[in-house]
């Protein structure tokens, strides 16, 4: 009889120990429920340079309708509040774009592949190319600078806890190219930021490349759709995008007065280059307006200069090959700043907008092969 108790003992730490397992696998269960595309998308995150180049897919729905529909964001303030409570479940962040100096322009191949170039330049920034799918837009890739989230040399998303901030990413893109072969690139312009202000709803520079990519497969959509919101500019300071698509088509967009200007080739004020003839198809971007008029703000007339001449002389046709060379020639070198940070070309990316491909160099290693990925 002595054995029963013990017996019974057995038994109840059996039932103790069956409950602690069902509640901990019902834990799991709920806890992927909330937060299974969230794992999944930082489970995809894998580092493929040493500069270092990381690459996520993001998993699900990033709430970009959601995003709209309560109104957008008119300062990075609101939009970092909307990234917390709908991403990130409430953990915080900071995204901010600081003074950034680039190049972009626009060329077609031998073979007829309309191609767009971009040179990303500015202090030391690891990159992330971040895959997105949404479910009612197009699929695309696009390159986001990590520092802007938070990472630096004594931070990186190399495993679960220190990538969550990552997240955020799909509302942080500086460049990038979609399905249907368009592609955008965002530049600094050195003036009064830009801030609308009718009954629009508002978004932000890096919210308008994000609803591009998702929503437009052609120049005219993209301008269509930015004329229907209120631009602010992010981190106080004024930007104008290049966009391009695979028809060949290119415009630059600019804002004057909080007054959208939208230059197509040959529109826009040159160096003496022959893109003010009628017919050319190919346009150039760095750091200056480009509107005719008194609006020559900024700086980059060296780099554009570069770029609008080897686009002339090859009449706008250019091998990818070839693009990257040209985005090599107009890369900065290593700067030291008087308070030590170092200022170079952080990435150079040549994207076929027919193709739908992307190949990546990062930290000016031009000597070395590129990162190739594609969208098919």
């Amino acid at each position: 009889m002595a054995g029963q108790p013990a017996s019974r003992a057995r038994k109840v730490l059996a039932g103790v120990g069956i409950a602690l397992v069902a509640l901990v696998v019902v834990a799991a269960v709920a806890v992927f429920a909330l937060f299974g595309h969230e794992l999944k998308t930082l489970t995809s995150i894998e580092k493929v340079d040493d500069y270092p180049l990381y690459t996520m897919t993001y998993d699900g729905d990033y709430g970009i309708d959601e995003f709209l529909e309560q109104g957008g964001a008119s300062n990075d303030g609101e939009l970092i509040q909307f990234v917390v409570n709908r991403i990130m479940k409430g953990l915080p962040i900071t995204i901010e774009l600081p003074d950034l100096a680039c190049s972009t322009f626009n060329a077609t191949t031998a073979e007829g592949d309309a191609i767009f170039g971009r040179n990303f330049d500015l202090e030391y920034s690891p990159g992330m190319l971040v895959r997105c799918d949404p479910d009612d837009g197009y699929a695309s890739v696009s390159m986001v600078n990590l520092g802007f989230l938070g990472y630096g040399e004594d931070k990186m998303p190399d495993d679960l806890v220190s990538s969550l901030t990552a997240l955020a990413a799909p509302y942080a893109p500086l460049d990038g190219v979609n399905e249907a072969g368009l592609a955008v690139g965002v530049l600094l312009i050195d003036t009064e930021p830009t801030n609308q202000e009718t009954d629009k709803v508002d978004i932000t520079t890096t919210t308008a490349i994000r609803m591009m990519l998702d929503r437009c497969a052609t120049v005219d959509e993209a301008v269509a759709m930015l004329g229907e919101y209120d631009m602010h500019s992010s981190a106080n300071s004024c930007y104008h995008f290049q966009i391009a698509d695979a028809s060949g088509d290119s415009v630059i967009v600019e804002y004057i007065g909080d007054e959208m200007s939208v230059l197509e080739p040959g529109d826009e004020t040159t160096q003496g280059a022959l893109s003010g003839e009628e017919g050319v198809t190919y346009q150039a971007a760095t750091n200056f307006l480009l509107t005719p008029g008194d609006y020559d703000f900024g700086g980059g007339q060296d780099r554009y200069e570069v770029l609008m001449g080897t686009l002339d002389a090859a009449d706008g046709v250019l091998s990818e090959d070839e693009a990257m060379d040209l985005l090599q020639s107009v890369s900065r070198e290593v700067q030291i700043r008087d308070d030590g940070s170092v200022f170079q070309t952080q990435w150079s990316v040549v994207y076929n907008l027919d193709e739908l491909t992307a190949s990546i160099i990062m930290g000016g290693k031009y000597d070395e092969p590129a990162y190739e990925v594609s969208l098919g």
